[in-house]
């Protein structure tokens, strides 16, 4: 409510008003040119308390040129208020009193350093009421009598004995029972805007205290009366019958200069109307990522890199996965390099452009601020179809971000985000639209400065989705942020309210705080449609998401339980909570934009830089597998080459030693086992013959079967070697095959039947898919033969084999056998390895 007293014919007028009103009646004094110092206005203020940045003439939400304008305006402004007490007790008085006001009221809106000065009043009041009693009970009165009681404050001081320590004077009343209060006289400094005090009134001792100068507009205090008067009658006339005519002309032309204002805001208005520059072309509209069905879209990936790809229709799916239809809008004289807009389909054939919805397109159009989407336009032309064109914001919703656990957010982060949406919603309510009406967290999108913006309101007429069933989830699930008033209303109005918009910001600072969806609840697997029933159906204590895990200040949640309270007039609005954000965010808030933003963009590149590192880290990882996998698959060397992309040569090689095996009756033994178990069979066996080779200079060629091939002197040549080296492998695994046990036949045993040779023979890789290292020669040929010529439990040596081994390594045993009739060879001397010498080198 507000008062407001002019003195008449008086150059001084005193102002009681809420703080918004105080500031309108001051700027509409500055259009009237009543600020220029022949005029002064007396505030009474009752909440200023002692605040050390108390600035009224200032709007967050209004441009800078009127900010100035109320600036120059409240210069001619001083304010009176009750005095705070400043000592050391009093402050202490003022933490004790938010404490409790905040943990067993949940009020935490103080702003001030201290609390005002009429909280601690009431505290007063009870010790001077109390006092009073006291001496009326003395007095044998009844503490019933009121009357009684109350003629014991009149015309007493309360000193100490009343008096709390804090307060540097006593409490006087006077005989009309009025207190003789102290008061403080504030005025601007005109240099930070600051009302700071420069006079205080003692009213025990009746007494006026200087403390400051007062800064006039005009240098002095003004006058009893304005110097033309309040009528501009003291300023010289014109004289004789040319003044009649000088005021009649002069009335004319202030009628006419009305006349003309009004003639012109009303031509201007028809004339936006009529240009329609909300008006969109498909002409001027260049479709990004257009296919032969038409369909275009943009995957956002929040996060990560925003690829552009084939979209659904739909603004939003049930996965992570958000598609929007975009394109380059390029009409000439507005972006002359085109810009990415976010293209939405109308379900609607035709726009009705009657004049309703001409203004509330012009509104749109001229409703610009940073945490609101930019409206480009509607394309009214039904081929291929209507649509909206908005701002893109390529780093997708706020849901996309929540969802996303790649992305972390630390508590500032967090705040951030709510202090945008606070921002968005506080401009958005004081504008003409008034009100959002379909705020929720996918509504909520990310530019790529990474600021938050509003989208998705105003012109509801044109946004009536497509009939959907109560039976579909997407149905209930987009009535998880609807405030329960809108949910039991019979006809809900379309534009919503401002308090069902402070009720769906609740919901998303639970998203915020909890990353767990929309309306989570703990432990409990809830449809959408049970969660809005609950909600609806209101009860006591209401439905609301869970919130015994507190995982953000005390504060924060109190806000969030607050915004969400059942009764819609005790949830708090925007301005308000704008007021309990930058305060929970102040050491992290910049007054600077660009601060801000800088801090932004650091926290976003770092997240970055952990995602790069952590996926190289993955990458490496990864491919230190696959190169261990091709290192099994493929001798090392050439792998190695396959790695750096060179093409595999076949190579020769003069000498090398190549052993195979079989076991003996293996095919009776898989006749009378399983599948199963011949797999088991072999795999025991081969991983210890795979254990045993390790220890040797040797590369296992392959295993077909029961049989098993190894090689030595390839692919790194090693002289003469090789024989050593396979000869004493082969004395191995005989060796370990003799403890070998079957696991399904334990009673019997294996019999190892092994062939060696030595000679020259090719090797290369062959094939693409599935590549293998083969060998290639009659040396593998004789090889193989020597093993199938053999016999069970023995090594069966080739001539040639021999003779390298007793020409260079005389430890090992050889024992003649003769010649043998090799197929495909004639007859062949071979001989049979039986062992080592303990002193063979």
């Amino acid at each position: 409510m507000l008062m407001c007293v002019f003195l008449p014919l008086s150059t001084v007028l005193v102002i009681c008003g809420s703080p918004a009103n105080v500031r309108q009646i001051m700027l509409a004094a500055a259009e009237l040119k009543m600020d220029s110092g022949d005029y002064a206005f007396f505030n009474v203020e009752i909440f200023t308390g002692t605040s050390s940045n108390f600035k009224p003439w200032y709007n967050e939400s209004d441009t800078d040129e009127r900010n100035e304008m109320a600036k120059k305006a409240y210069q001619s402004v001083l304010m009176v208020t009750a005095r705070s007490p400043s000592s050391d007790r009093y402050r202490n008085f003022s933490t004790q009193v938010k404490k409790i006001a905040r943990e067993e009221f949940e009020y935490s809106a103080y702003e001030d350093d201290t609390v005002n000065a009429y909280v601690a009043g009431f505290f007063e009041g009870l010790l001077v009421y109390a006092a009073a009693l006291n001496t009326t009970l003395k007095e044998n009165g009844s503490i019933r009598d009121g009357r009684h009681i109350i003629k014991n404050m009149w015309n007493r001081t309360f000193g100490s004995d009343v008096v709390p320590p804090w307060f540097s004077s006593n409490i006087s009343i006077d005989g009309n029972g009025d207190r003789k209060a102290d008061y403080t006289l504030l005025d601007m400094n005109p240099e930070s805007g600051i009302f700071e005090p420069v006079a205080t009134y003692h009213g025990e001792r009746e007494s006026l205290e200087l403390t400051g100068n007062i800064s006039w507009p005009g240098g002095s205090p003004p006058k009893d009366r304005p110097r033309c008067g309040f009528d501009n009658s003291l300023c010289p006339e014109p004289t004789g019958p040319w003044s009649i005519v000088a005021g009649l002309l002069a009335l004319l032309v202030v009628a006419m200069g009305g006349a003309s204002v009004f003639i012109y805001r009303h031509y201007k208005l028809e004339a936006d109307l009529a240009s329609m520059t909300w008006r969109v072309s498909w002409e001027d509209v260049e479709i990004i990522d257009n296919n032969k069905h038409g369909k275009c879209g943009s995957r956002i990936s929040v996060g990560k890199i925003s690829v552009n790809t084939i979209g659904s229709m739909d603004s939003m799916v049930e996965n992570r996965q958000v598609f929007i239809r975009t394109g380059r809008y390029k009409k000439t004289g507005l972006f002359s390099q085109g810009v990415t807009v976010a293209i939405k389909k109308l379900n609607k054939d035709r726009v009705d452009l009657a004049r309703p919805m001409l203004i509330q397109l012009k509104r749109m159009k001229d409703l610009q601020y940073e945490h609101l989407v930019r409206f480009i336009g509607v394309c009214v032309d039904p081929k291929p179809y209507c649509a909206f064109f908005t701002e893109y914001c390529p780093k997708g919703s706020l849901q996309d971000l929540l969802e996303n656990d790649d992305v972390q957010l630390d508590s500032m982060f967090k705040m951030s985000l709510m202090h945008d949406i606070v921002k968005g919603m506080a401009f958005l309510h004081s504008s003409e639209l008034r009100t959002h009406g379909n705020l929720k967290s996918s509504n909520c999108v990310v530019d790529s400065r990474f600021v938050l913006k509003l989208t998705d309101f105003g012109l509801h007429s044109l946004r009536e989705r497509e009939g959907q069933s109560p039976d579909h989830h997407v149905y209930w699930k987009r009535k998880l942020w609807t405030a329960p008033e809108i949910l039991r209303h019979p006809d809900p109005p379309a534009e919503g309210t401002q308090k069902a918009d402070v009720y769906s910001f609740a919901v998303i600072v639970h998203e915020i705080i909890y990353r767990m969806g929309a309306f989570y609840v703990k432990n409990e697997a809830m449809s959408a449609q049970q969660i809005v029933e609950n909600v609806k159906n209101g009860g006591t204590p209401p439905f609301r998401p869970s919130t015994e895990d507190e995982v953000a200040e005390e504060e924060v949640m109190q806000m969030m339980k607050k915004c969400w309270a059942e009764e819609h007039m005790e949830r708090p609005d925007f301005q308000q909570l704008k007021t309990i954000i930058r305060r929970l965010n102040k050491d992290n808030e910049s007054g600077n934009i660009l601060d801000n933003l800088l801090s932004r963009m650091e926290q976003y590149a770092n997240n970055l830089e952990a995602l790069v590192q952590e996926r190289t880290a993955d990458y490496l990882e990864e491919k230190r597998r696959c190169e261990e996998l091709l290192y099994q698959l493929l001798p090392r060397s050439v792998a190695s080459q396959l790695i750096q992309g060179k093409g595999m040569v076949a190579e020769t090689f003069d000498c090398v030693t190549i052993y195979f095996s079989d076991i003996v009756g293996f095919t009776a033994l898989s006749a009378q086992s399983t599948p199963m178990e011949v797999v088991t069979l072999l795999n025991d066996l081969y991983t210890k013959f795979d254990d045993i080779i390790e220890e040797f200079d040797v590369y296992k060629v392959e295993t077909i079967g029961d049989a098993y091939m190894v090689v030595s002197g390839l692919p790194v040549r090693n002289g003469t070697t090789h024989t050593r080296e396979i000869a004493r492998m082969s004395l191995a695994l005989l060796e370990a095959v003799k403890t070998f046990k079957i696991r399904h036949r334990p009673e019997d045993s294996l019999k190892l039947r092994i062939g060696l040779h030595t000679g020259p023979c090719v090797a290369g890789v062959v094939g693409l898919k599935m590549p293998r290292y083969c060998l290639f020669g009659d040396t593998v040929n004789t090889a193989s033969r020597m093993e199938s010529n053999g016999l069970p439990l023995r090594i069966h040596v080739s001539h040639y084999t021999q003779k390298l081994l007793a020409e260079h390594y005389p430890s090992f045993e050889l024992e003649h056998r003769g010649e043998v009739d090799m197929k495909g060879k004639g007859k062949m001397q071979t001989y049979w390895l039986n062992g080592e010498h303990t002193s063979g080198a």
